[in-house]
This record gives structure tokens, sequence and C-alpha cells, in this order.
């Protein structure tokens, strides 16, 4: 399918301010897939540059949009490198026109309510945009879209497939250029392994675990310290 760009509805005469509000979605995805794993703060200490790269959650996208007569698009995860991030907290969404630029990646969830659209027109309107990658991501494993994970890069005005790698039906995965990490979908859970440290960017849980077994280990270290202490003490004054 070729998608060509739509031109830049015009800004004159348009006063800054902050894009509409939208209703809350009215399913758990957001919630059970990237907030409490904590995805979006793990992305955001890999990228770094926090005041020039943005990672955040339903923000809205379109031009330089401040009413709802035109295209908007609020994706479940939004990635964007080299803008102005309080200028996104303070419009709460993402002005194409005032960044000169459109966010290099974009990511959905699947829904009972919202599969089609992703698939479909949402797909079309990001590519428009000029996004560079769109990814949607569905636990059910393919209930609701046609498969587990999909992304697509934009080549020239289209979007073109990523080539999504599968060991067996609990892990599927694709390589995100954008990102430089591995997409991945593993028993129904979404997660990000950068293949350069060869490890996954950890989970609340995972770093809650860390910390505990860092502390644990300290402690250990301390408990043996004064033990050998106690021992040099008793060799010492026999």
């Amino acid at each position: 399918m070729t998608t060509k760009p739509v031109a830049s509805p015009s800004s004159s005469g348009t006063p800054a301010g902050q894009f509409p509000e939208f209703p809350p979605r009215d399913d758990m995805q957001n919630a059970l897939h990237l907030d409490d794993q904590g995805h979006q703060p793990a992305l955001r200490r890999h990228l770094g540059n926090p005041d020039t790269t943005v990672v955040i959650g339903e923000v809205p996208i379109g031009w330089n949009i401040h009413t709802r007569r035109e295209v908007i698009r609020v994706p479940d995860l939004l990635i964007a490198f080299n803008v102005d991030r309080a200028l996104v907290v303070a419009e709460m969404g993402y002005s194409i026109d005032e960044h000169g630029k459109a966010p290099d990646f974009a990511l959905e969830l699947a829904s009972p309510n919202t599969a089609r659209n992703d698939e479909r027109s949402k797909r079309i309107d990001y590519a428009n945009f000029g996004v560079r990658e769109y990814w949607r991501f569905d636990a059910s494993g393919g209930q609701w879209y046609q498969q587990p994970l999909a992304g697509d890069v934009l080549v020239g005005t289209e979007y073109q497939p990523v080539e999504i790698h599968r060991t067996d039906d609990n892990r599927h995965w694709g390589h995100s250029e954008v990102l430089n990490l591995e997409v991945c979908w593993e028993h129904g859970e979404m997660r990000f392994y950068d293949p350069v440290a060869g490890r996954y960017l950890l989970t609340f849980d995972e770093t809650d675990d860390a910390l505990r077994d860092a502390d644990q280990a300290l402690r250990d270290a301390e408990e043996r310290i004064r033990q050998l202490e106690a021992e040099n003490r008793r060799l010492r004054n026999p």
C-alpha cells in the first residue's frame, strides 16, 4: 500500500496552546503492558537526553492542531528524538509543525475496540505524518491483530513491514532501527532487548529485585567483614 504524506494545514493565525483533551481508554492494555511494567522510564533511561528525547504515552499527534477539526492520533507509546520535550508537555500534544518533524516511533496495543483502526486508518495516518516506525503489539497472540507483533518502517512515502522472527509460539521479535532495540512479544508480555549489551531493559519488578539483591549482597559483605575483623582480633589477643 502506497501512502502519500498530506500537506501540512496552514497554521497562520493559530495561537499556541494545548491540544484538546481526549477521553481515557476504556480497556486495561496500557496499564497492563506499559505502565505496570515500567517500559517508559526504562526507555527514557536507556535512550538518554531527557531534554530532547520524548518517551510518553497517550499524547495526541497532529500538525499545528488545537481543535478536533483535523486529523489527530493518540498512540499508546510515542518516541521522538531531537525535539523540545518541554513543549510537548506544555501543549499536552505533539505538533509536527512546531517541532519540524514527526515522531520517530509509535506503538499501539491491541484491544477489541481499537484493533481495526490500528491496522488500517492509523497506519495510513502515521505514514502521512511521517512517523519513521509504527509497531503493533497484541497480547492475545493474534486474537485482535493478525499476528502477535508487527512493525512497519517508512521507506520513501510508504510503510514496509519489519521482518518478525519467531522461535516458537511464545517468542516473536523484530529489530527497531530507530531505537536500536529488539521489540519482543514473549508469553504475551512486551519486552525491549538491547542487542549491544545483550540484555533486556528492566521492568519495575526486575529493577526492584536487582536493588534488593544488591542490598542483600552489601549486607552479606559487611557481615563477612565484621566476622574477619573479629577473627583477626582473636588471633592477635589469644
